[in-house]
């Protein structure tokens, strides 16, 4: 199937590892150009050189920075020439225990997983409803239907986030003009971000990290963890021409562990 995204400008955030890779390697093989942003200067030049030996017709730009700060976003949005997809991703909060969470911990989870992502819908979403095509994919997480304990943060912050989406994209200004804006909601996927979870589990409960992920494990009717490939594929397919009638949802990729109907 063609995408029909050939040609078009996406920007990728936290994209030099995990879920985020997964979106700018699928989005390059369909031959989307590509910026793609992390704060770690090593990891996402090595990402960016992958990305363009997938591709090699296709132009990739790598901004090093941190897209939770205004200048960070500044310099991504300044090293795309237009943004006709985009799609926001942001380290989540520490697990923990709330009891142990200060205001600054929320404020930064908040910065982080909420208003980041608000800011660059604010940024981009107008200009792309003016070239008539538009596709917002924000990653956020299984955990805002089935809220998983010791990620309070994560809980709180992409909660506020989705509330917020609910509404924004059902705007006629938007919606109306070929802009569709999308919550995806990974379960549990083979990253560092899942393997830190397991760890910080392991350390509270006196389990081996492998204990805990095998009991995750068996939570998942697929049997396994997804994979950023997997979940880089359905952000691609969510920002093509073909998708165009799906906007404000949210869409969970969890291997069918979410046991409810609704």
């Amino acid at each position: 199937m063609d995408l029909g995204i050939a040609g078009k400008w996406a920007l990728v955030c936290a994209a030099s590892k995990g879920l985020g890779r997964g979106c700018a390697e699928a989005l390059v093989r369909e031959g989307a150009n590509v910026v793609v942003t992390a704060r770690g200067v090593q990891g996402l030049e090595a990402t960016a050189a992958a990305l363009r030996a997938l591709a090699p017709g296709v132009e990739v730009r790598s901004v090093a920075g941190d897209i939770t700060t205004e200048a960070g976003r500044a310099a991504a949005l300044a090293a795309c020439p237009q943004v006709d997809i985009l799609v926001n991703n942001a380290g989540g909060p520490p697990p923990g225990d709330f009891r142990d969470w200060g205001r600054d911990a929320w404020l930064a989870a908040l910065e982080a997983n909420m208003l980041t992502p608000i800011e660059l819908i604010r940024a981009t979403a107008d200009a792309m409803a003016a070239r008539g095509y538009g596709r917002i994919v924000n990653i956020t997480s299984s955990a805002v239907k089935a809220p998983i304990d010791f990620l309070g943060l994560s809980n709180g912050a992409r909660s506020g986030l989705t509330g917020f989406v609910a509404g924004t994209a059902r705007q006629a200004r938007l919606a109306a003009r070929g802009v569709t804006i999308n919550n995806l909601l990974p379960g549990s996927f083979d990253t560092e971000r899942l393997r830190a979870g397991f760890a910080s589990v392991a350390a509270s409960s006196g389990r081996s990290p492998e204990a805990v992920a095998q009991a995750r494990r068996q939570l998942v009717p697929a049997g396994r963890f997804g994979t950023p490939e997997e979940f880089g594929a359905c952000c691609a397919w969510l920002c093509s021409v073909h998708a165009g009638y799906i906007t404000g949802q949210n869409l969970l990729i969890d291997g069918g562990a979410y046991p409810g109907t609704f």
